[in-house]
């Protein structure tokens, strides 16, 4: 089965007619974007970019086979142009096939949003899945691949899905629960819209959800192998206080199912400060997340065939360590007593991230480049948290830095 891309942005395309924010002043070229239109086997057109015929013949295409054109969007979405010698759009009721002439079949699927979702299966067999815009599929369960229940997700995974990856991370977690999407899915996004600048941002997000995107006109070869994104087992992301890194993290694993959100702060009693930090974290994640308040990093990093952990944040991790070994009383520290015992705990965390075989984004706070604290328990606490973040980091394929809410790849 061969798709055709004739579009992959958003339903206004990119850049927005009129818009002068940064992303689109820079969509240009290879990045800028029409409104999304998959062709399919030149006889099958879901949804309409402006101009389809000559979308498809700067693609090598003609749209002059087309024998169906389906909407996705919703009934109020942006109003269709439907161009002379194509046939008239029309929508399949959720639950409904659609056989074509030439051997394909479309399915309509419920999703959670207005709109529908179509499943196009080719007359080789390769099935694809195609979602409008901020949607997921409806009624979606945890599976095994191949025992899906009749009317909820594929029985084996899509050999291709498109859909709103930036824009509903939790919809490619939903389907990578559900066993519908597998290690050799090629996840495209699509409906790409201005909210993060095209080029090495847009790649660097996008592989980090294990997708990518590609410009508008290219061809694709449904079921045709390729290499999925590598994507890292241990990442640490650093940054200063309110920089953007506990959101960078999180983004990271938005679109993996049953993360394990790790919380190293605890609860504060009476400070009304910690505890409103502590809920605007609540409300970002992900409602299938679960959470666990804990420093005992060691186990939940060496424990085996376990779902992403994301950890916020070592600093306070640290801040727990040197409590437990007495390092802010001057005596111990200066008899080595407490720098050996915390030495040994930060050996024993770094060489749990050596040996993690689940994938674990960590945060941490990069304190070195403010001003020298005034006591010396400040110092040690700046000094001591460089060097957790060294020996943590000399252990993680990727490193970020993140600055005024931008990521810089320090590492991979």
């Amino acid at each position: 089965m061969e798709l055709t891309l004739l579009g992959t942005g958003a339903p206004a395309g990119l850049p927005r007619p009129g818009c002068t924010c940064a992303a689109c002043a820079t969509a240009v070229g290879a990045d800028a974007r029409a409104a999304t239109a998959l062709l399919v086997d030149g006889v099958l057109l879901l949804d309409l970019t402006p101009g389809p015929a000559l979308a498809a013949a700067r693609a090598g295409r003609t749209v002059h086979g087309v024998r169906q054109v389906l909407l996705s969007h919703p009934h109020d979405g942006p109003v269709q142009e439907v161009p002379a010698g194509l046939p008239a759009p029309a929508r399949v009721p959720d639950g409904r096939e659609l056989a074509l002439l030439g051997g394909h079949r479309v399915r309509a699927v419920a999703l959670d949003a207005p709109g529908t979702g179509y499943e196009v299966t080719g007359p080789d067999g390769e099935r694809l899945l195609y979602l409008p815009p901020g949607a997921a599929l409806a009624g979606l369960a945890a599976a095994p691949a191949r025992e899906a229940a009749p009317g909820r997700a594929a029985a084996a995974p899509y050999a291709l899905v498109a859909l709103d990856v930036l824009g509903r991370p939790d919809a490619l977690a939903r389907l990578r629960a559900a066993g519908a999407v597998g290690p050799t899915t090629d996840v495209l996004a699509v409906h790409v819209d201005h909210d993060v600048p095209p080029g090495p941002e847009l790649h660097r997000r996008l592989t980090a959800a294990g997708a990518r995107t590609v410009p508008d006109g290219t061809t694709l070869l449904v079921g045709d192998y390729r290499a999925v994104p590598d994507l890292p087992r241990r990442t640490l992301v650093l940054g200063g206080a309110r920089s953007g890194k506990s959101a960078e993290a999180e983004r990271r694993l938005a679109a993996f199912p049953g993360v394990l959100y790790v919380a190293t702060g605890g609860t504060r009693d009476g400070d009304a400060e910690w505890a409103s930090r502590v809920a605007a974290h609540r409300e970002r994640r992900p409602a299938g997340w679960r959470t666990a308040e804990t420093c005992d990093l060691v186990p939940l990093l060496t424990e085996a065939d376990a779902p992403p952990v994301l950890i916020d944040c070592l600093a306070l991790w640290l801040t727990y360590a040197m409590d437990s070994v007495g390092a802010w009383d001057d005596e111990r520290w200066r008899s080595g007593a407490a720098r050996r015992a915390l030495a040994r705990r930060v050996d024993e965390l770094a060489a749990a991230f050596r040996a993690a075989t689940r994938t674990v984004v960590a945060v941490s706070n990069e304190v070195g480049s403010g001003v020298v604290p005034a006591t010396a328990s400040g110092r040690r606490f700046r000094d001591e948290l460089g060097r957790l973040n060294a020996a943590v980091a000399a252990e993680c394929e990727h490193v970020l830095l993140v600055t005024a809410g931008t990521a810089l790849p320090l590492r991979g």
